[in-house]
């Protein structure tokens, strides 16, 4: 509101400026128009001249007149006059002033008594213009302040939203990192508990199976931590990375081997085509396998049903594309920028057993970003999504 009064306050004055120069400009307009009506009817030889016909001689003898007046009050701008009697009679330039419309923004007319009730117009076509570079600067800093008013004003609001999604994302990360940490933290003290048992000491399996839980539930801690870590070292430039000349297919087949306990417990169909005859591409290992990774994760997360993951690669243009198709939940339109916002992730509806942080394609964004390759996701929702990675050959 407060932005609105101000801009219909400058927006006001602007035209109260104009206004009154407007008002200034008709008052000397008239006063130049009744000196030369006063002058030329004075003037007798100039009277008879205009009656017997005279033109060349009348048409000099009121240019000198307006000419005169115009220097006196300091109007510089470009005019045209018409002296009427019911027809034109004369006139300094008879194509421009039959051409113009004699409004009363820009005409001002006077009856010269001397010459049979006569009608002389001053005409300034150019009048606008001349009243707007009148104003001058006035005019142009109150057009800059309105503009600069506007787009900072923009900005401020741009911002304000952008500080409110990422409170209520922030706020949804330690919700979400809660809840993910205490599952595991759950488990550890329930199997630390079965352990401290009489009974259960002496059995070997269920030492072994409480023992097994253990481990995997802090690997997952330990997982989780890394990841939310690893994004922050990211971010701050502290994680280098090592380049060197490395085999796609070779780490795509690394990261579906560390993922075939998850396949096998979820009953998943992943497929490769690794079709690409160059897959050689200057990356560093660890984070090329981890973004491979985070795509088959995502597609084993959000699956309907059994999931169904198709990897493939292909050249193109001395390019390898490395894709990871599935046939899930699928992302709706307007929410494939914002999927590789830190913290975004996709609403799932009713759907409550989908965990994480939303830093995995996040993470993936910025790793692709520092391999300088593209990343380019399609999908519909209820019909899947594939996410395709453009690298550079080598």
């Amino acid at each position: 509101m407060a932005l609105l009064i101000v801009f219909f306050i400058q927006i006001k004055w602007i035209f109260r400026a104009a206004s009154i120069k407007e008002e200034l400009f008709n008052e000397k307009a008239k006063i130049v128009l009744a000196k030369t009506v006063e002058a030329l009817s004075s003037d007798k030889d100039a009277c008879g001249s205009v009656n017997a016909g005279m033109e060349k001689k009348a048409t000099d003898k009121i240019d000198s007149l307006f000419d005169y007046y115009m220097k006196v009050y300091n109007i510089k701008i470009d005019y045209v006059y018409e002296l009427k009697h019911g027809f034109l009679l004369a006139s300094n330039n008879i194509e421009t002033a039959t051409s113009l419309l004699p409004t009363q923004q820009r005409c001002y007319k006077q009856n010269v008594s001397g010459l049979d009730n006569m009608e002389l117009r001053l005409i300034f076509p150019d009048k606008v213009q001349y009243i707007v570079a009148e104003m001058g600067t006035s005019f142009i800093s109150s057009v800059l302040l309105i503009f600069i008013v506007l787009f900072l004003s923009w900005q401020t609001i741009f911002s304000l939203l952008k500080e409110k999604r990422l409170a209520e994302q922030t706020t949804d990360f330690i919700t979400n990192m809660t809840h993910e940490l205490k599952t595991p933290l759950t488990n550890i003290g329930l199997a630390g508990k079965m352990l401290l048992r009489e009974n259960t000491i002496v059995q070997t399996e269920k030492v072994r199976h409480y023992s097994t839980i253990i481990l995997d539930e802090n690997e997952k801690l330990g997982r989780q931590v890394d990841e939310v870590l690893g994004m922050s070292a990211l971010e701050r430039g502290e994680m280098p990375l090592r380049f060197e000349t490395t085999n796609l297919h070779t780490i795509i087949e690394e990261a579906i081997r560390s993922f075939s306990l998850a396949t096998e417990s979820q009953q998943a169909k992943l497929m490769s085509d690794l079709a690409a005859s160059n897959p050689m591409v200057s990356g560093d290992r660890t984070h090329l396998k981890h973004v491979v990774g985070n795509l088959l994760d995502n597609a084993i997360k959000y699956a309907q049903g059994t999931p169904d993951i198709l990897i493939r690669t292909y050249n193109k243009d001395d390019q390898i594309f490395l894709s990871v198709q599935d046939h899930g939940l699928g992302i709706e339109k307007k929410f494939h920028k914002k999927i590789f916002e830190k913290f975004f992730r996709v609403p799932t509806g009713d759907r409550h057993d989908v965990k994480g942080f939303g830093l995995g394609l996040c993470y993936v964004k910025k790793i692709t970003e520092l391999h300088n390759a593209s990343i380019e996701v399609d999908s519909e929702k209820n019909k899947g999504t594939t996410f395709i990675i453009g690298f550079a050959n080598v």
